[in-house]
């Protein structure tokens, strides 16, 4: 099971730039809103894509989805997992909890 990230230690590290953070919602919703500097990446896409998008497989990642019923964040960090990436973590609230708490967000 992917380690947890809490939304004030997520705020911190991107604050800190210490941390990539994936959008698993990609897409239109990524277009639209996503947290600060985070990059698209779906279930479909990671066998495909995270290589070229991740290159670091030692990175701290951050994967996260809309909320807590979403289950892409979880199969994104999961597969990264199996994949060999080393230091992935799931912010389960997703850009939800992240919007409702007044923290920025950025568009395409």
């Amino acid at each position: 099971m992917t380690a947890l990230v809490t939304r004030e230690e997520l705020a911190a590290a991107i604050e800190a730039g210490t941390v990539t953070v994936v959008d698993t919602l990609g897409g239109q919703y990524h277009a639209q809103q996503h947290l600060p500097g985070a990059l698209a990446l779906t279930p479909g896409e990671v066998d495909a894509l995270a290589a070229t998008v991740l290159p670091d497989r030692t990175a701290a990642i951050v994967t996260y989805c809309s909320n807590t019923a979403c289950p892409n964040s979880g199969q994104v960090a999961d597969r990264l997992t199996a994949l060999g990436y080393t230091d992935v973590r799931k912010y389960r609230e997703g850009i939800q909890d992240w919007v409702e708490a007044g923290l920025p967000t950025e568009s395409a």
